[in-house]
């Protein structure tokens, strides 16, 4: 089967026009992807996109069958509101989308980790919707639960995520905390609790929230990273990660603040099965229940991170899901492409067939 037979697809990724003009499938970070699509009998361009190139990316999506979306939420002032609408109107038009924009706001925000908060992923997890809520009930929680996590409802690369620990009591607006943000170079600050809640006000802005978790004392035995094609596991990585850990004395810049290397496994490694089988037998369909997700409109590729949560009382690691990624997954593990281009390779049938229905 040559390249072209199954489909055409867009993979679309943010740039600038020098880059969209200079883009081939071989000259990016998504090169694999493109070789596991082609091979496959699908066509596949780049499709670079920024703001400024709305509309000509909007035609070419319109001329391809279906477009596969890396974009982050947040980057360098950036955000997805004027690509998330071109997205939801090419999709109208009968281009498949993944991720649509409409799956990202149930499953890729943090507000998942509250609304999901009893499938067995998750923890004592808590949701403020308004500056007063917030500055009602967190001071509160702070002096009863003890150190807490709070997370902006979009965000990523640690931006708007916070451990916050009460240094003084009693936990009123002039109580001492110690906050440290999880962006890499952070170094803990001790300011009153009520110049730091002021300071998170820009969290609600446009309909968003803060999400409230407890610390997790495991936090330095690393994170796990779940790799999921729809509904199936793909891949696990797993990173000792350093952010939200006070840096050494070295400093924030330092070799030894910085993270590990993120070390990639097949989805059979055996370290990982129970928390596979969590993933594909429990938790991954009662999410989608809970939020009206149906396997086809999971993303082609999504992952779940992980932390340690306190160990059972068999002596066996339990896992406190700490964040879903759903809009710009990369690294991905070596046997990702493949699953990528086979799920793809599945939804263009699915969409060629309706067409035929619909004919």
């Amino acid at each position: 089967m040559t390249a072209g037979e199954a489909g055409k697809l867009a993979l679309l990724w943010r740039g600038n026009r020098q880059t969209r003009s200079e883009a081939t499938a071989q000259n990016n970070r998504l090169n694999r992807v493109f070789d596991a699509l082609a091979a496959l009998g699908i066509e596949a361009e780049p499709a670079i996109y920024a703001d400024d190139m709305a509309d000509e990316v909007r035609q070419q999506l319109l001329n391809s069958d279906g477009v596969l979306v890396w974009v982050d939420p947040i980057s360098e002032g950036q955000n997805r509101i004027v690509l998330d609408a071109l997205l939801r109107e090419v999709a109208s038009r009968g281009v498949w989308v993944s991720a649509h924009p409409e799956v990202i706001l149930k499953m890729g925000v943090k507000e998942v980790l509250y609304r999901t908060r009893h499938l067995g992923w998750g923890t004592d997890t808590h949701l403020y919707r308004t500056p007063a809520a917030f500055r009602e009930e967190f001071p509160l929680r702070l002096r009863s639960a003890g150190p807490r996590v709070l997370k902006q409802n979009r965000g990523n690369g640690g931006q708007g995520v916070w451990k916050v620990e009460l240094m003084s009591a009693p936990a009123h607006a002039a109580a001492i905390v110690r906050i440290l943000h999880a962006r890499r170079g952070s170094t803990p600050e001790e300011m009153q609790i009520g110049e730091f809640m002021k300071q998170c006000d820009a969290y609600f802005a446009n309909e968003g929230c803060i999400i409230d978790q407890p610390f997790q004392a495991r936090l330095s035995d690393g994170m796990i990273r779940c790799y999921m094609g729809a509904d199936k596991v793909i891949g696990f990585g797993h990173q000792l990660i350093k952010a939200l850990i006070p840096p050494p004395p070295e400093g924030p810049d330092s070799q030894a603040a910085q993270p590990g290397p993120r070390i990639m496994h097949a989805a059979f490694a055996p370290e990982f099965q129970a928390l596979r089988r969590k993933m594909e037998s429990e938790w991954t369909p009662k999410m989608m229940r809970l939020l009206g997700i149906d396997v086809e409109s999971l993303p082609i590729v999504w992952d779940a991170d992980f932390l340690y949560g306190p160990r059972d009382a068999s002596g066996q690691d339990t896992y406190v899901l700490c964040e879903i990624n759903v809009s710009s997954v990369f690294p991905f593990p070596e046997e990702a492409p493949l699953e990528i281009a086979r799920l793809a390779m599945d939804r263009l049938k699915t969409k060629s067939g309706q067409a035929t229905m619909k004919g």
